[in-house]
C-alpha cells in the first residue's frame, strides 16, 4: 500500500488514536475508557501494519472474550483490507490447536467437548450422597470455573478459597472441594472435557511438548488482546505460552470496567503489564465519543480518588441534558415514573430500542416489566428470561395453582400457605448470604412473596391462593412479547459492550448497589470497589440521556428506610442527600455480653454465636427427629426442614421449654398459623422431656 493511502487510513483517527495505530512493534498496553473507540485503534493499527508490510495476516492473532467481539473485529478488519487476520475468543484459538496437535501428542481422539457441567454435577452429587437441585448445580458448576480458570484445583480449594472470598450457601469449602473432585472424575470416565478443559490442555500440550509450541510460535508472531482487564490466571498463563517469551503483543483494556473479578478475572495483569514486559508503551484513549459531558462528568466523579479510578474521560459531544437523580418512595412508584419518563421521550422522538432500564438482578425486572406492560410499551428482557417465563417462577406459580385446587389453601391463612409452598422450594425469610444462582432463584420467590402481601392488600378479605395464582396468570398473560422496537431490560452485567441514547439506572440504593454481600464480613477483597465499577458502567452506556432512581422501600406502605447508594451521595444536590442527622436504627445486642449481634441467627437466638448453648441439648435432638417427620407434604415427601421451624426456633424451644401455646406463641420465630400446625405437637414434646 501507498504510503499515500496509509496516510489516509490513519487519518481517521485522533491523536491518541494514531498513536495506537502507529506503533506497531511490542509490548504496548493501551488504557482505553469507556466509549474510546478502543476496536477503531486496534483494528487501524492491526490494518496499518499489514499495509505497511510489517505483518502477515495470517501470523496476526486478535483474541477477546465473546464471539460477538470477535465476530465485530474480523468484519472491521475486512473492511479496512485487512481479511486474512485470526481474530478469534480465548476459547475458540485454544479448541482450534487442541483438535489439530491432540491426535499427533497422545494418538487418541481428543475428549468430547461438553456443553453443560450440569448433567456430570448432578452424576458427580450422587456418587458422594449430596442432594442437589438445580439451583445449586448451577452455582456449583460456577464455582468450578472460577477454581479452574483461577488455577485452583480440587485438593487446595478448601484451604485456598476462604482468603478469596468465595462461598456457596449452606455448603462448606470442605463440601464444594468433594464435589469438584467427583465431578473431575465423572468427567474423566465420560471421556469428557469442559471448558475450561480447553485452556487447560491446551496450556498443557503447549508447555510439554516444545515442537507444537515451537510450531504454534512460527504461525502466531503478533498478538492483540482485547479487553485485557478480564484476563484470567489461566488465559494469563495460556497466552505466555503462546508468546514464548517473546514481546510482539498489544493489550488494551480499562481497569475502571472490572467487573467480573467474581468470574476469575483479575485486571492486575494489565496494571502490572509494563513491570512484566520492560519497555513497554503505554497509551490513554481519553476522549470518549459516546457520551456528552453531563453524563461523562458524573462517570468521572463516581470514580475520583477511589481505587477504581481509571483514565480522565473527556467527552467530544455537544452539550446535553443534566443528569437526573430521583429517589421514590418504593419500587413500584420507581418503575411507574421511570415508564412515565420513557414515554415522554419516545413522544419526543427517541425510538424505544434506543432506551434501556439497567439493574443490578435479573429479579428486579418484574417491576419494570409491570410499569411498561400498563403502559403498552414493548421491552426486551437482555441475557435473562422475563419474570413469568423464569423456571423457578413458572414452577411456583404451578405449586400454587395445585395448593388451591387441592383444598391444602383451606388448612390456615392464605399468605402463609403461599409462603409455606415457596418455602418448600427454598424460600426463606432470611435471604442467602452468597450469590448465584441459589440467591437469584431466592430473588424471584421473595418478589412473589412481595407480590402475595401486596394482594392481600388490594383484595383484603376477597384475596386467596386461587384468586393470587389468577392474578399472577393475568400478569404473565399481559406481558409484551418481545419486539425489535423495544426498550431493553438488562442488569448492569449484560449491559457491558453496548450502548443506548438514554439509559435509566434504577434500584441505585444501599444494599442494592453495592449489593448486600459486598459489605459483609468474607466478602471477596475490592467486593464493594466492583460494586462501584458496576455503576460506572451502566451509566457509561448513556449517550445523551442518563437517570439514576432508587426506591426507598421495597413495595408501597412499607418503612422507608433504603437511602441512596453510598456511591451517589457525594454527587447528589444537598435537598437529596440522606439527613446527617436521621434517626439511629436499633442495633440487636447478645443479652450475654451486650455486643452487637450480626448474623440473623445470632440476632434470632439473642446472643453471640461463640456463647456456651444454654438450651437443652436432648430435647433439641428430639425436637429435631419431630420435625424430620413433619416436614412431610400430604404424599409423604420430603419438604426442606426448616419450612417447619429452623433450628434457631427450636434451640430456643429446648432453653425455654414453653408448657403452654401462649408461652410457645412468645419464642421468636412462632406464629400463628405455626401454633396452629404444630403447637400441640411441640408441647407433647417437650412434656416428654
Amino acid at each position: 500500500m501507498s504510503s499515500q493511502a496509509i496516510e489516509s487510513l490513519l487519518s481517521a483517527l485522533d491523536p491518541e488514536q494514531r498513536k495506537v495505530a502507529e506503533t506497531l512493534r511490542g509490548p504496548v498496553r493501551v488504557l482505553a475508557g469507556a466509549g474510546t473507540g478502543k476496536t477503531r485503534a486496534i483494528t487501524h493499527r492491526i490494518a496499518h501494519g499489514v499495509a505497511a508490510g510489517v505483518y502477515v495476516p495470517s501470523e496476526v492473532l486478535a483474541v477477546t472474550f465473546t464471539t460477538r467481539a470477535a465476530g465485530e473485529l474480523r468484519q472491521r478488519l475486512r473492511t479496512l483490507g485487512a481479511p486474512g487476520v485470526q481474530a478469534r475468543t480465548f476459547h475458540s484459538a485454544a479448541l482450534r490447536q487442541l483438535r489439530y496437535f491432540w491426535p499427533h501428542v497422545h494418538g487418541t481422539e481428543l475428549p468430547e467437548l461438553t456443553e453443560s457441567k450440569i448433567p456430570m454435577l448432578a452424576v458427580a452429587c450422587r456418587n458422594i450422597g449430596v442432594r442437589a437441585d438445580q439451583a445449586l448445580l448451577r452455582d456449583l458448576a460456577s464455582e468450578i470455573e472460577w477454581a479452574k480458570v483461577s488455577n485452583v484445583g480440587a485438593d487446595v480449594y478448601a484451604r485456598l478459597a476462604p482468603a478469596k472470598g468465595r462461598s456457596i450457601d449452606g455448603h462448606g469449602h470442605d463440601d464444594v472441594a468433594r464435589v469438584f473432585a467427583a465431578y473431575e472424575d465423572v468427567k474423566r470416565d465420560q471421556g469428557r472435557m469442559d471448558m475450561e478443559d480447553v485452556l487447560l490442555l491446551t496450556a498443557g500440550v503447549l508447555a510439554a511438548d516444545e515442537r507444537v509450541a515451537a510450531q504454534v510460535r512460527r504461525q502466531y508472531k503478533w498478538f492483540v488482546v482485547d479487553e485485557f482487564q478480564d484476563v484470567s490466571p489461566l488465559q494469563s498463563a495460556l497466552l505466555d505460552l503462546w508468546l514464548g517469551g517473546r514481546d510482539e503483543i498489544c493489550v488494551v483494556g480499562d481497569p475502571a470496567q472490572t467487573i467480573y473479578s467474581f468470574a476469575g478475572a483479575d485486571a492486575d495483569y494489565l496494571r502490572d503489564f509494563a513491570a512484566k514486559h520492560p519497555g513497554t508503551t503505554s497509551i490513554e484513549l481519553v476522549r470518549n465519543y459516546r457520551s456528552s459531558p453531563q453524563i461523562v462528568d458524573v462517570a468521572n466523579r463516581l470514580l475520583a480518588g477511589t481505587p477504581s479510578a481509571g483514565v480522565q474521560l473527556r467527552s467530544q459531544q455537544p452539550t446535553g441534558s443534566a443528569v437526573r437523580y430521583v429517589g421514590e418512595s418504593d419500587e413500584v412508584a420507581e418503575a411507574a415514573a421511570v415508564a412515565d419518563r420513557i414515554a415522554r421521550l419516545h413522544r419526543a422522538g427517541t425510538p424505544y430500542g434506543e432506551m434501556a432500564v439497567l439493574f443490578r438482578i435479573n429479579a428486579q425486572s418484574e417491576t419494570f416489566e409491570d410499569a411498561l406492560t400498563d403502559r403498552q410499551i414493548p421491552y426486551v428482557v437482555r441475557g435473562a428470561a422475563r419474570f413469568f417465563d423464569r423456571r423457578e417462577v413458572r414452577e411456583a406459580v404451578t405449586r400454587l395453582r395445585g395448593a388451591a385446587r387441592s383444598g391444602e389453601a383451606d388448612e390456615g391463612p392464605w399468605l402463609e400457605v403461599v409462603r409455606g409452598v415457596l418455602g418448600a422450594m427454598g424460600w426463606t425469610a432470611t435471604p442467602p448470604t452468597s450469590r448465584g444462582q441459589v440467591r437469584d432463584r431466592w430473588e424471584s420467590f421473595q418478589a412473589l412473596v412481595d407480590q402475595a402481601d401486596e394482594f392481600a392488600k388490594e383484595r383484603g378479605a376477597e384475596a386467596s391462593v386461587a384468586a393470587f395464582v389468577e392474578d399472577l396468570e393475568r400478569r404473565a398473560s399481559e406481558q409484551h412479547a418481545p419486539t425489535a422496537d423495544g426498550v431493553t431490560l438488562a442488569t448492569f452485567h449484560a449491559a457491558k459492550g453496548l450502548e443506548w441514547d438514554a439509559v435509566f439506572c434504577c434500584g441505585v440504593q444501599d444494599g442494592t448497589i453495592p449489593f448486600v454481600y459486598a459489605s459483609k464480613e468474607g466478602a471477596p477483597p475490592g467486593a464493594v470497589e466492583e460494586e462501584r465499577r458496576l455503576l460506572y458502567v451502566g451509566m457509561t452506556r448513556a449517550r445523551r440521556e442518563l437517570q439514576v432512581s432508587w426506591a426507598a422501600a421495597r413495595n408501597p406502605g412499607q418503612a422507608q428506610r433504603r437511602q441512596p447508594s453510598r456511591f451517589l451521595v457525594p454527587m447528589l444536590p444537598e435537598s437529596q442527600r440522606p439527613a446527617a442527622d436521621r434517626r439511629p436504627t436499633r442495633v440487636a445486642r447478645c443479652r450475654e455480653c451486650l455486643q452487637p449481634l450480626g448474623t440473623a441467627a445470632e440476632k434470632k437466638r439473642g446472643r453471640c454465636a461463640h456463647h456456651p448453648s444454654r438450651y437443652d441439648e436432648a430435647l433439641f435432638e428430639r425436637l429435631k427427629a419431630w420435625r424430620l417427620e413433619a416436614a412431610r407434604d400430604e404424599d409423604g415427601k420430603p419438604l426442606p426442614a426448616y419450612v417447619v421451624f429452623t433450628n434457631a426456633t427450636l434451640e430456643l424451644i429446648a432453653e425455654h421449654k414453653p408448657a403452654t401455646l401462649a408461652a410457645l406463641a412468645k419464642i421468636n420465630g412462632v406464629g400463628k398459623a405455626k401454633i396452629d400446625k404444630y403447637g400441640e405437637a411441640v408441647l407433647a414434646v417437650v412434656a416428654d422431656s
